[in-house]
């Protein structure tokens, strides 16, 4: 398929293309995905090498899957983090004998400038309140809110019902909400 074309395919069919041997759609593909899955498994376990992990795996059982694959009867992007959100899980209940003490804190590389200063706080903030959820919600509100997936999406990826999802959605947000009450006017909302 020629390169200016690629851009306007449909997931399914980058993966059906990959399947037949174009490395171009595989390219694509990845180009898509990774980009937003890659936060996502960042924000479920507070480690990026951890989530650069999962990503990996995730998008290798794709191509492996790819040969088998059913346009139409799932989305690339819905599968794909349905299968990292369940390696994430897994790599969180292993986790689980650690203490909190024993667990590194992250670096933060952004820089200092004084004009992020106030986002760091805001993205941190909302990361602690994010931390205090169940993780059910957490991953609804995760994927809804910052990651911008419809409830439909979010269904096929937590393997539960569209209403399940609004129903952990809103949960989520007034425990969101109730978390970051005290600190408005300190981070400025």
């Amino acid at each position: 398929m020629a390169l200016d074309q690629i851009g306007e395919t449909s997931d399914d069919a980058l993966l059906v293309l990959y399947a037949n041997g174009d490395p171009d759609a595989a390219s694509e593909l990845t180009a898509r995905l990774v980009p937003r899955l890659l936060p996502f498994c960042n924000r479920m376990l507070r480690d990026l090498a951890e989530a650069e992990d999962i990503v990996q795996e995730a998008m290798l059982r794709l191509w492996k899957m790819a040969p088998d694959w059913v346009p139409g009867a799932a989305k690339p992007s819905t599968w794909v983090f349905r299968v990292a959100s369940n390696l994430c899980t897994d790599r969180l209940r292993k986790r689980r004998g650690i203490g909190l003490d024993e667990i590194a804190e992250p670096v933060d590389e952004a820089p200092s400038a004084e004009e992020r200063l106030l986002q760091a706080e805001r993205l941190s903030a909302l990361d602690h309140a994010l931390d205090q959820l169940p993780e059910r919600q957490r991953q609804a509100v995760v994927l809804r809110h910052i990651e911008g997936f419809s409830n439909p999406d979010i269904a096929d990826v937590l393997e539960i019902s569209v209403e399940a999802v609004e129903s952990l959605t809103a949960r989520g947000k007034r425990a969101l909400a109730s978390h970051l009450a005290g600190r408005k006017e300190e981070l400025g909302l």
